[in-house]
């Protein structure tokens, strides 16, 4: 290597790439080992998120290497907790539980990463065998339940009552808004609905209808 780029990375010199691999390759293991734990005690009715595993095992690995960025220097972990800060999760959790997975794979990386490799196997076993003792019983799905939650996004500027009412009155029995937020930094306004169809209509007739407004966004429902 150069000598003019080695003293730019004077850091590398303490650096041991076997040591790296192995508890990366540790990491990715272990953070496998996390996803499967979370698909075995999953309970709930909405479908498994595909990405969420998917996040576990990449946090896993990144933890790791971040660990071994910081080593014992006490600086460089403060100035690594401001830059990280800097990213913030806006995805609504559905699941409480699943903070908890995300915590799970977070600390088994750390572990990991220190070069803790009994503490991170028995860490991971132990709070692998809480997460099925714990896990939630099987939810009953009503499949004749009348009523569901129906998500619309709209852009701002757009009124709600004059875009959505004529449909509602056509296809709806019951309307009930639940919840509104602001989507998009702003620029779009997510109004949550729970409703129940008249006889005759169907889900997919008011979906269609809906994604035909001018300002809609986006149209989810699901079944209560």
């Amino acid at each position: 290597m150069p000598e003019w780029l080695s003293a730019a990375f004077k850091a590398d010199a303490d650096f041991k790439p076997d040591v790296l691999i192995i508890r990366l390759s540790v990491a990715f293991l272990l953070g496998i080992a996390v996803a499967a734990v979370y698909c075995l005690t999953y309970r709930s009715p909405e479908p498994l998120s595909h990405s969420f595993l998917s996040t576990l095992v990449l946090l896993c690995l990144l933890i790791a290497i971040v660990t071994q960025v910081i080593g014992e220097n006490t600086a460089r972990a403060f100035s690594l907790v401001g830059a990280l800060a800097i990213i913030r999760f806006r995805t609504v959790v559905q699941d409480t539980r699943d903070t908890a997975f995300v915590i799970f794979a977070v600390v088994i990386g750390m572990a990991v990463g220190a070069g803790f490799l009994q503490l991170s196997l028995i860490g991971f076993g132990v709070t692998a065998l809480a997460a099925f003792v714990v896990r939630p019983g099987p939810v009953a799905t009503n499949a004749n339940s009348p009523d569901w939650t129906l998500m619309v996004r709209l852009g701002v500027g757009s009124a709600p009552d004059e875009k959505l009412s004529a449909i509602f009155r056509q296809h709806l029995d019951d309307v009930c808004l639940m919840a509104t937020a602001t989507g998009r930094q702003g620029a779009a306004l997510d109004l949550t609905y729970r409703v129940r169809f008249r006889s005759g209509s169907t889900p997919t007739a008011l979906v269609g209808e809906l994604n035909h407004i001018e300002g809609v966004h986006n149209v989810e429902l699901r079944r209560q």
